[in-house]
């Protein structure tokens, strides 16, 4: 077993594909961030992430949270007019930790 170490991250996604993502992590008993780590580094080997019978529910779960993008709309999704200007709004992060304790 590897011991690694893990950060806490803040990353967009399209919400019906989280929608799915959160549910068959959900039937498979494990995390979000460990689905998404398995994922990965099947794809960085060149490997299927999934069998047959999850592939058979992740299609059950594309249906029910109508997610029809397909891997050909990959780095071609643009955003909706309101999720841009909410963007836009939110100040840029610093990189530093706000916390209500005094550090001294």
């Amino acid at each position: 077993m590897a011991t690694v170490t893990r950060v806490q991250t803040g990353v967009r996604l399209e919400a019906r594909l989280l929608n799915v993502l959160k549910a068959l992590a959900a039937l498979k008993n494990t995390s979000l961030g460990d689905l998404l780590e398995g994922i990965v580094l099947h794809a960085f080997e060149g490997e299927q992430a999934f069998s047959a019978p999850t592939l058979a529910q992740i299609a059950e779960l594309k249906k029910i949270y109508g997610l029809d993008l397909t891997a050909a709309d990959s780095h071609q999704l643009v955003e909706t007019e309101r999720a841009v200007r909410a963007t836009a709004k939110r100040p840029a992060a610093t990189g530093k930790r706000r916390s209500g304790r005094n550090r001294s």
